[in-house]
């Protein structure tokens, strides 16, 4: 099997790219933060026009109808941009939520006893099976206090008197959900990566680029031995849809997601710190999203099963007690 990107699926990923560099640039990015994380209701309507919400839905629903590996491919464009939004949640409604699919509705959901995203914006919230629309929908916003977000860019509700946890999602949704998250953490940890890079080779100390310093080196090469791996898991996680293999996929991006920025932030120094640096909100995005939709300790559970279910047949070669031919 050939695991290497297509032509096609190479300029889906280079024209999502481009889209994102032209309306969601570093101006409005900080923009958006200035604003507390609004959702700008233009951009969504872009984005829905471009097909990122209606891409796996069927062509004569109105969709795009490619799968999964297409749908994770825009969604690691959607981290390296820092593209705030319930992106996952908005993308899973289209075709069961009016309007999610052009980009019309925004819809969030509710992931265990985690806080809700962008709820006071929402049409719609994915609670389990359900949606809440309308009435329900007012009613649920109603019972819900905001709360601080470490993400400025991402402004979060708690939702009073809920009894017990709810998955975000429900069936075969619930990994595709943690899969394209782990999507967004690849595509933070690869942009993280880059921006250490270019600052390494730029910054100079002592009459030499920090780059030519073993310790910095040692930095942005550990960067890229978490990067690599992580996008081999979440690529054949797409390509499989296995849930251990989804799981799998979730922590290694996790980990690449938040251990990059972090690592980033150290090559950046004092300025790293700053509030004019990006990198912080890579870091702070990278720990909401490490929490969402298989978190460490789920991930690690279901991990954990999906190998302990992988026993070696007793009759083959492989079992406790034969040894090899």
């Amino acid at each position: 099997m050939d695991f290497q990107l297509s032509d096609d699926q190479r300029a889906l990923r280079s024209g999502m790219r481009g889209l994102l560099d032209a309306v969601f640039d570093r101006d409005r990015m900080r923009a958006a933060v200035e604003r507390g994380g609004t959702l700008d209701r233009s951009l969504w309507r872009e984005l829905g026009a471009a097909g990122f919400f209606a891409l796996r839905l069927p062509e004569e629903a109105g969709g795009v109808g490619l799968g999964l590996p297409e749908a994770v491919l825009l969604f690691e464009e959607a981290g390296r941009a820092l593209l705030p939004g319930p992106l996952v949640a908005t993308h899973l409604a289209a075709g069961l939520v009016k309007g999610a699919a052009e980009g019309e509705a925004v819809v969030t959901a509710v992931d265990g006893y985690l806080p809700v995203a962008h709820l006071a914006e929402a049409d719609a919230v994915l609670v389990g099976a359900d949606a809440l629309v309308g009435e329900p929908l007012r009613a649920f916003v109603a019972a819900a206090r905001p709360v601080r977000s470490m993400d400025p860019l991402t402004p979060l509700h708690r939702v009073a008197g809920r009894t017990g946890p709810t998955q975000a999602y429900s069936g075969a949704l619930h990994h595709e959900g943690a899969l394209l998250t782990a999507a967004e953490q690849l595509g933070s940890a690869a942009r993280t990566t880059e921006t250490a890079v270019q600052h390494a080779g730029a910054r100079e100390q002592f009459g030499s680029p920090i780059g030519s310093f073993q310790a910095v080196k040692h930095l942005c090469a550990d960067m890229l031995a978490r990067t690599e791996p992580a996008r081999a898991a979440v690529y054949a996680a797409a390509v499989t849809g296995d849930p251990v293999e989804i799981a799998a996929a979730k922590l290694l991006a996790d980990e690449a997601a938040v251990r990059n920025a972090r690592d980033c932030l150290q090559i950046h120094g004092g300025m790293g710190f700053t509030w004019e640096a990006d990198v912080h909100l890579h870091l702070k995005r990278a720990w909401l999203r490490s929490a969402a939709g298989l978190g460490g300790a789920a991930a690690e559970e279901l991990l954990a099963a999906g190998l302990g279910a992988a026993r070696p047949d007793p009759g083959s070669s492989a079992a406790p007690g034969r040894g090899a031919p």
